[in-house]
């Protein structure tokens, strides 16, 4: 079983009991991460054993050159360029005529995927712009079962401002429900918990042990049902959150320079790519750079190594170094001062903000944005407001869930590159002794687990 605890290092394993002794029986290691150390990326390398520059998924989202879309958090398993650990289990398991089954809950690529069981958030969009919550499995029956035995998933509780342990410990249930009732030979989770809090207040806080032992409680459950069935468990992390107290946003910095182009309308700015030079897809700690225009691209990398919160403008070649050089990466790629973190917002007066920036709505920005986990501090009793809204939503009126706040010094936790010390990146914990040989980095779980199940 694979257990991916999101954001837990080496140095917040003291706080986890349940895991520490997991790893006290097998073995506890740090493990070498990738570049972008950030969620699709890191989970692409993990299922295929591939640097970015082989799997494809080069960020959690990238600009489409041939539709002129940026395009973050799509779920198709598709997009992974690269035999994925269940397809080559399953190839092998066939050709061998042994058994093989897959659960895959929460974890990203989860819609067609080659798997007997599935889980991901999933909501419904309506015509007239309304959005429903929902989860999406396969088969079909099994979210009606899993929301039967465990009521509604907390859909609130998985992103936004309300996010927290209730999803993470639905997860964990849902994921011991299907050991007990299906065993599947292997099974991949996410559970999300610890992410939050180490965003919103830095790895660093008062808050952060606390939140470790939340996440090992319902880590707890899982292992429980996992060993009641015989399976092995490989517990680890995709990557280690860093403290930051300082962000830039490249996308005003290109648009000052007149290289980003707007368009003005009635719901705000929104960027013309096809008028822009250069344009920037801001994903944590690191930024894709599209520059069309080869000519350009001296002058654009000139402008961001003179940027204090930049420590490395990446080119052709230093991309191929790193594992980042595809098709859909940045033309430059930016990484962050370990302090620092790139914001997505491109307009230069709040006034002229897409409707969409003060919302939850991570497929329309053009970036990640973590200041969705925040309510916006200007707001008057903002739960209220929520409340409001959410009425309004029900009643089937139009209404905008403007809650979430403009302002990026918030942040004070990120993630995307190499720590400089190794207890603060991924960590490993398996309750196999032999994993500690075998296992070094992300990109090495896959083999291993073939090999652990005799494929």
């Amino acid at each position: 079983m694979w257990l991916n605890v999101v954001g837990l290092t080496p140095r917040l394993l003291e706080h986890a009991p349940r895991l520490r002794a997991l790893g006290e029986a097998g073995c506890a290691k740090p493990l070498g991460g990738i570049v972008p150390a950030v969620t699709c990326s890191a989970q692409a390398t993990a299922l295929t054993g591939l640097a970015p520059s082989g799997h494809g998924v080069v960020g959690n989202g990238w600009f489409h050159r041939d539709t002129g879309e940026v395009r973050f958090w799509l779920q198709s398993n598709r997009l992974i360029q690269g035999e994925t650990i269940y397809a080559a289990a399953k190839r092998r398991a066939a050709e061998r005529g042994v058994p093989f089954t897959c659960a895959k809950l929460f974890w990203w690529f989860n819609q067609g995927a080659p798997v007997d069981w599935s889980v991901t958030p999933k909501p419904w969009y309506g015509a007239d712009g309304s959005k429903a919550f929902g989860i999406h499995g396969e088969p079909q029956t099994l979210c009606g079962e899993l929301e039967g035995a465990l009521g509604d998933f907390p859909f609130h509780a998985f992103w936004g401002p309300m996010s927290g342990l209730p999803s993470t410990e639905w997860i964990a249930q849902a994921t011991a429900h299907v050991l007990r009732t299906r065993s599947p030979t292997l099974t991949l989770v996410y559970l999300p918990h610890l992410d939050y809090d180490l965003q919103r207040f830095g790895p660093d806080a008062p808050e952060t042990a606390a939140r470790v032992a939340e996440v090992d409680a319902a880590a707890g459950l899982v292992i429980d049902a996992a060993q009641a069935a015989g399976a092995e468990v490989m517990a680890f992390s995709e990557y280690g959150l860093l403290p930051v107290r300082r962000h830039s946003a490249p996308n005003r910095i290109l648009r000052e320079a007149g290289l980003l182009t707007v368009r003005d309308g009635p719901f705000g700015e929104a960027i013309d790519a096809y008028q822009s030079r250069a344009l920037a897809v801001c994903d944590h700690q690191i930024a894709h750079v599209y520059v069309p225009d080869e000519a350009d691209r001296e002058r654009v990398a000139a402008l961001f190594e003179q940027e204090d919160t930049v420590a490395r403008v990446l080119d052709h070649r230093a991309k191929v170094a790193m594992g980042l050089e595809h098709p859909r990466a940045g033309d430059l790629v930016l990484l962050a001062r370990p302090d620092a973190w790139f914001a997505y917002p491109y307009w230069l007066d709040d006034k002229r903000a897409p409707d969409f920036a003060r919302t939850i709505d991570i497929h329309r920005k053009p970036g990640y944005d973590p200041c969705e986990l925040f309510f916006d501090p200007k707001l008057l009793a903002p739960k209220l407001r929520l409340g409001r809204k959410l009425m309004a939503k029900k009643l089937g009126f139009r209404y905008l869930m403007d809650v979430v706040p403009l302002d990026p010094a918030l942040v004070k936790g990120s993630h995307g590159l190499l720590p400089l010390d190794g207890q603060d990146g991924p960590v490993l914990v398996s309750d196999d002794r032999g994993a500690s040989h075998a296992v070094s980095t992300l990109a090495d779980l896959k083999a291993y687990s073939l090999r652990r199940m005799g494929l």
